[in-house]
């Protein structure tokens, strides 16, 4: 809803179609082989790249295992539509399912293996973990919103803007960029909403398993700092947005856009830490949450990078703030509930910055391996002319172009059908016989008595 809320109505249906098929195709990779190289053969006491046992669920039979994949499909799906709302409006279907089933099949799985798996060289959960702690991303910060945002920034870099965005019909920059208005604010707002409530099936549900009173007390903070994080980061931009628009024009304008996108900012950044901050941190992660996002935003247009619906600021900046937060503000009695008691916590706890350098190389790996993998795969696909639209295409809309039609029949009935139905219509009526007026009753008369004595 949020992204076919952002985009044009005459790309509706394109990125509604696209957004279902993230759950087909992130199902149909996960299912076959993601799954497998996310988590198969994993070992607390051996260290690997990539999983190797368990394609196509091959031996999974108890409740555990199944729901284990279906919960870890929902994450996997997350960061492939992450992408589709930034190139919408001008990608290709067929490159859309191309990267979708590459990042779920192969790319995500790979960041899963080296950071949530037990197995990884990052991992929390190994025997011998990094700098003595691993990286801590309890819900995926870096792990899913990061790696797709990092994919969107450079799929958005290859394809190039829409039509008109940056550039005039003769390619010669615009002294200040255009705008594309949503078509639907509704749905945006309504998308917001269904999002913020879906995190807490994302957050409070990586806990995995409430089997005593520690799990569930660290379920219950990471819905309270989720929350927290929310708010503070709407407000944060919001208020950010209208203080530096006052400083430029004179007027104090709210934009419900930084409002909505500053709550998804917040949520993304709070996701990594959202088991070890307390309250008060998650409330400092999430007004710094709305900062990062509009300095993410206004450096893409002042790049001439096209993100038709902000979602690079949002999951590649504030996923990445997310992981760096954890090393400043993880509390030590909270670590120790969510993970262990290994000694390494936030930096404003003064033991040192094993923790936070675990997060930033973290960070740089995202980075480097999706870049590494995908730069090239979406060079190859812009060359063989599989990756962009072409202009009349991309003028006319896609649902017009690719999908059939337009979503919406706003088309009123031409000029003549009013004139037939007022033809129609009179001579349906029906005549009613002329009656007789209605005798008009003569008043009363009135006799007057007069006595004799009186004459």
């Amino acid at each position: 809803m949020l992204c076919a809320g952002s985009v044009r109505q005459k790309n509706v249906k394109n990125i509604m179609l696209k957004n279902i098929l993230d759950a087909c195709g992130g199902a149909l990779g996960f299912w076959s082989v993601g799954y497998a190289f996310a988590y198969g053969g994993a070992d607390s006491s051996k260290k690997g790249f990539i999983g190797n046992t368990g394609f196509f669920l091959t031996g999974f039979t108890t409740g555990g295992e199944l729901i284990g994949w279906f919960f870890q499909f929902a994450f996997a799906a997350t960061a492939a539509t992450i992408v589709a709302g930034t190139v919408a409006e001008r990608c290709k279907f067929e490159a859309y399912l191309a990267y979708s089933l590459m990042l779920t099949g192969f790319v995500y799985p790979v960041i899963v293996y080296s950071i949530w798996s037990s197995s990884g060289f990052l991992s929390a959960f190994n025997g011998e973990p990094f700098l003595g702690c691993g990286m801590h991303d309890f819900a995926g910060s870096g792990v899913v919103h990061m790696t797709g945002g990092v994919t969107a920034l450079i799929a958005a870099k290859v394809l190039g803007p829409r039509i008109g965005r940056f550039y005039d019909a003769d390619g010669n920059p615009l002294p200040e960029p255009v705008s594309f208005g949503p078509h639907s604010v509704s749905l945006q707002v309504l998308g917001t909403f269904v999002l913020w409530v879906g995190w807490y099936g994302f957050n409070p549900g990586s806990t995995l398993l409430i089997s005593n009173s520690t799990a569930a007390a660290v379920s219950a903070l990471a819905a309270v700092t989720t929350t927290i994080a929310a708010a503070a980061g709407s407000v944060s931009a919001l208020f950010m947005d209208m203080f530096l628009s006052r400083m430029k024009t004179g007027h104090c304008e709210y934009d419900i856009t930084m409002c909505m996108n500053g709550a998804l900012g917040g949520l993304v950044a709070i996701t990594a830490g959202c088991s070890v901050m307390a309250p008060w941190a998650a409330f400092v992660t999430g007004i710094i949450a709305g900062w990062v996002y509009i300095f993410f935003s206004s450096l893409l247009v002042k790049l001439r990078i096209d993100d038709a619906v902000d979602a690079i600021p949002v999951h590649f900046g504030n996923g990445m703030w997310g992981c760096l937060a954890v090393g400043l503000f993880a509390e030590p009695s909270r670590v120790a509930n969510a993970y262990s008691d290994h000694g390494n916590y936030g930096l404003f706890y003064g033991t040192g910055g094993n923790l936070l350098g675990a997060q930033v190389v973290g960070v740089l790996w995202i980075i480097g391996w999706v870049t590494v993998i995908m730069t090239p795969y979406f060079l190859i696909l812009n060359c063989l002319g599989l990756f962009r639209v072409d202009a009349i295409e991309e003028e006319v809309g896609l649902d017009i172009s690719h999908h059939k039609g337009a979503a919406y029949d706003i088309s009123g009935p031409s000029e003549e059908v009013p004139q037939k139905f007022e033809i129609s219509r009179s001579q349906r009526k029906v005549e009613m016989p002329e009656q007789a007026p209605a005798a008009v009753a003569a008043p009363p008369q009135v006799e007057v008595l007069v006595s004799e004595d009186a004459a």
